[in-house]
Formats: structure tokens, sequence, C-alpha cells
């Protein structure tokens, strides 16, 4: 929004009433769908400041930076960690089925896939900055952005499964790290005790940071299926 907002600045700087417009600008009131930005582009059109394929290529572009955007709208966290976090990473890998006690007598509900006798846990958070107070559409971040930020990856509990995805919702892209659950509990990142009386569980708090120790799992989404099975590899190693 802040490369969007320069952007148009600089175009109403070439509109001959440039502060006229400013002014009602500042009294404006909008309804949906009509706001700011539907009103200056209108007057940038009229005034032929901007051309139709400027116009389409000004657009193009800012989707380009905000492909995810419509994730930080997902209000309930229950339906961001659940709903759309499991329905996107099993769209990326088909082969990733919901568990039972078909599969695994022991399952109770520990984690969210299982693949070939692998446990595996899905966790994910979006990348907001953590300097302001507002809707979570209102501070994203883009992957470039220079902004501190703070995600919580919670209820992590290693004991529950062998694998662990993390999935990282940035403004215009997502990022994935695969890791085994004994190289989330030996990171000196990941912090025991959550929530007062549940043994075993704890959260990860990635930053700007230390975001850097998480380098060596991050994965191409083209790449999870193998990233899984190598992960589990090193899990059955480490123990």
């Amino acid at each position: 929004m802040e490369h969007l907002q320069k952007q148009i600045e600089a175009l109403i700087d070439y509109l001959p009433d440039a502060e006229t417009l400013r002014q009602r600008l500042a009294d404006l009131v909008s309804a949906y769908p009509f706001n700011e930005y539907e009103f200056i582009i209108s007057h940038l059109l009229a005034a032929n400041v901007l051309s139709i394929d400027a116009y389409c290529h000004l657009r193009d572009r800012y989707i380009e930076r905000n492909l995810y955007l419509y994730v930080f709208e997902i209000s309930a966290p229950r339906t961001f960690g659940e709903n759309w976090a499991q329905g996107h990473l099993k769209a990326l890998v088909p082969e990733l089925i919901k568990p039972a006690k078909v599969l695994d007598p022991n399952y109770l509900g520990q984690y969210d896939f299982f693949l070939d006798g692998v446990r595996i846990e899905v966790k994910a958070s979006r990348v907001v900055d953590d300097s302001v107070s507002a809707p979570l559409y209102a501070k994203a971040l883009a992957s470039d952005s220079q902004k501190g930020f703070d995600m919580n990856f919670q209820q992590i509990k290693p004991a529950c499964c062998d694998v662990f995805v993390w999935i990282a919702v940035w403004r215009d892209v997502i990022q994935y790290w695969v890791l085994s659950s004994k190289e989330v509990e030996q990171n000196p990142y990941y912090s025991m005790g959550q929530h007062r009386g549940n043994v075993g569980e704890g959260q990860f708090h990635v930053t700007h940071q230390n975001i850097h120790s998480l380098s060596t799992y991050l994965v191409h989404p083209r790449n999870i299926l193998t990233a899984i099975e190598a992960a589990y590899q090193r899990q059955l190693a480490s123990c």
C-alpha cells in the first residue's frame, strides 16, 4: 500500500488542480465500492494524467505485490490456522491424507496429516508490522519490508508429530519451512510452557532478528513432499 500511495501522490502533482483535489480528499466520504482511490484515479484518467494502459499496469503491479492480502482478512484464528492453512498445504501436496484410527490406532487429533507412517503438523502465521495497532490487513507486510515483525507459531507439541510444516504468509509471497520435531524442540528460539499446565507444549516466535535461523529448512512449494520425507529421515536418525 505504501508503494501505491507514493505512486498516486506523484501522479496527483501533475494535475493542474492538485491542491483542490487534496482538499476535497480531506473531506471525502467513502462508501464501498467508492473510496479515495477510485476518486483519485477517476480524476487522473479524466485529466489524461493517467492513461488506461498505465492504469492497467498500475493495477497489475499492485495485485502482484498484494497477491495474498486476502489471507490477512480471515478474521478467525481457527479458520486461518486450520481451514486455510491445511487446505492450502493439501492443494500443494495432494498425497497428504487426514489421519484416522484406521491409519494410526493411537490417533487422538494430535496432528494434521498422515503420509506413509509420518505424522505431520501444520502451523501458519501471517507477517505483520508489530509496531502499530490496526486490523491485520492494514499491518500486512511485503517480503522485502524492512519493518520489524513477530510471527508466533503457537501450541507446538514436538512429541505429538514427526514433522512440522510451517507456513509464513506475506502480502506478496508465501514461505514454507519443513522441520523434524526434534529440530524444533532443540532450536534455541523454541520456548516451552506457552500455557500453564500444558506439558510438552510451547511456541516459536519468528522475528526479523531470528528468521535467518530457519533458512536451512526453507523449501520451494514444489519440494515440500520431498522435504517432509527428508525431515522424517532426520527425525529417525536423531532418535
